[in-house]
This record gives C-alpha cells, sequence and structure tokens, in this order.
C-alpha cells in the first residue's frame, strides 16, 4: 500500500501532465497479458504518444481544473490513459488499431483539443486524414492556381515561338 506522500507525488505529476496536454484518450485495459501491454506502449510512442495506467481516484483528484476534469470523472474498473500535445489524429488510429486487434482493450472517452468527445467521436476522429497528409493537400490546392498561370503564361510563349518557326520554315518571313 502506498504512503500518503507517495500518492500525493503521483497526484502531482498526474495533474501536471493534465495541465499540459490537450489530446488524452482515456481507456480500459482489462485482460491485457504483458506481451500486449507491451506491444501497446510501443504502438503509442510511434504515434508520438505516452501512456501511463491510473488509479481512478487518483486521476479524479489531480484532474480538478484541467479540461479533462469531465472525462476522469467516476470512472470505473481498470483505466490508463494515452495522451499527446502533437497530433491527436496519428494517436487515435493507433489506438483504435490497437483495439481492434486487442477486443480487451476498450475506449471510455477522450479530450480533443480541449474538448470532451466520446467513443464515437474517438472512431471518427480515426478515420480523418493526419495532419501532414491534410497539409499536403492544402499547399497543393493553393499551389495549383499558381501552376495553371504559369503553364498558361509559357503556352503563349511556346505557341508564338511554335508559329515563327513554322513561318521561318515555309519562307513567309523574310
Amino acid at each position: 500500500m502506498k504512503k500518503k506522500a507517495d500518492k500525493k507525488k503521483d497526484i502531482e505529476s498526474l495533474r501536471q501532465d493534465l495541465q499540459e496536454l490537450q489530446n488524452l484518450f482515456v481507456t480500459g485495459y482489462e485482460k491485457l497479458k504483458v506481451g500486449q501491454d507491451f506491444e501497446l506502449r510501443k504502438t503509442v510512442r510511434a504515434a508520438g504518444g505516452k501512456y501511463r495506467v491510473v488509479k481512478n481516484n487518483l486521476a479524479e483528484i489531480a484532474s480538478q481544473g484541467t479540461a479533462s476534469e469531465a472525462v476522469l470523472k467516476g470512472l470505473r474498473g481498470m483505466t490508463s490513459m494515452a495522451y499527446t500535445t502533437n497530433d491527436p489524429v496519428a494517436l487515435a488510429k493507433a489506438l483504435t488499431a490497437y483495439a481492434k486487434a486487442n477486443p480487451s482493450f476498450t475506449f471510455k472517452a477522450g479530450v480533443v483539443q480541449g474538448r470532451a468527445i466520446d467513443i464515437k467521436q474517438i472512431g471518427e476522429l480515426a478515420t480523418m486524414p493526419s495532419k501532414e497528409q491534410i497539409y499536403a493537400k492544402l499547399l497543393y490546392l493553393i499551389n495549383a492556381p499558381a501552376q495553371r498561370l504559369a503553364m498558361t503564361i509559357n503556352a503563349a510563349g511556346r505557341t508564338l515561338a511554335v508559329v515563327i518557326d513554322q513561318g521561318v520554315k515555309e519562307n513567309k518571313f523574310k
């Protein structure tokens, strides 16, 4: 059994993490074996996140006054958290793929950009394109009109050069 001082340290450490993060997925991990847990942690790290097992009452106390307070209140069962300050879509995709492969891993709730979301919205988030894909599409859309303009300007000059070349070949220009 932990001492009260150790519990206070755990609460302060968790509170500091909760204040800094914007994206959090609250999960249940009942019946996961050690190898599966190791694979889950590796998956979360690869997606740019962190994974932490928490005690429900300590998580509720630590979350007071943070954006995650609503989702960490009144938790039941074995609870863990996966969180990131980066791209929530990448973490949601990784966790959803892991949950499909391991049905004992479940979602309870989440917080994305400071807003509480439910299990259905986590699934929808996992189907979205990643931030890099969205940036690439946006840059393509911005760049496409400029490319068309450059092609049109070049086409006028190229057409003029072809007409002059044809005229020289047919000896129309002397």
